[in-house]
């Protein structure tokens, strides 16, 4: 990531997922006008990842109630997020979408691919309803990641687009003060 992707827009993707026992074709026009949640992971079968799938999924219902739809991807198989899902107790309880990438574009294009691996390293994208990446945060392999930190992100995120000139500050929570950046502000934080 040389230049930041925050603010960009999504680029154009097509990609197979495996969405509640069925394979399922996706674009970049299924997240036309709603938030979606991006979270790229290195592999199936493996061991910091189903942690981190687990924990999503156990926030999901939250999520979903705040109009933010989530998409798993790695550079596995449609195929192979079914195998997992069929085997493992964690992941058989995920409801989003897992997006297979094995040609790896998808990750390539949130610059999260590991070229000599194959692989993604654990990255997280918050996307508004424009197309416009909100939220970019990226993880080595060996560092698992809180759906909870996500959704107070997410969370902010909305709320900065719902009440223009505000923004929020460290560890913002709904409900607490926002600040409205100004002249009379400077020196006083």
């Amino acid at each position: 990531m040389n230049q930041s992707i925050i603010n960009t827009k999504l680029l154009p993707f097509n990609a197979t997922a495996f969405h509640n026992g069925e394979f399922v074709e996706l674009s970049e026009k299924d997240l036309a006008d709603k938030w979606s949640v991006f979270f790229f992971y290195p592999a199936d079968f493996t061991f910091v990842c189903p942690t981190e799938l687990g924990d999503m999924a156990d926030h999901y219902e939250e999520l979903q109630k705040m109009g933010v739809e989530v998409y798993s991807v790695s550079t596995d198989t449609h195929f192979t997020h079914k195998a997992w899902h069929d085997t493992s107790d964690t992941i058989n309880k995920i409801k989003y979408p897992m997006i297979g990438d094995p040609t790896g574009a998808i990750t390539r294009n949130f610059g999260v691919m590991i070229e000599e691996d194959g692989l993604a390293l654990r990255g997280t994208f918050v996307i508004n309803p424009e197309g416009e990446i909100k939220v970019a945060e990226v993880h080595d392999l060996g560092i698992g990641r809180s759906a909870s930190e996500l959704l107070r992100k997410v969370k902010a995120a909305q709320y900065v687009a719902e009440h223009d000139g505000e923004v929020c500050p460290a560890a913002w929570q709904p409900g607490a003060e926002t600040l409205a950046p100004s002249l009379d502000l400077v020196g006083k934080i």
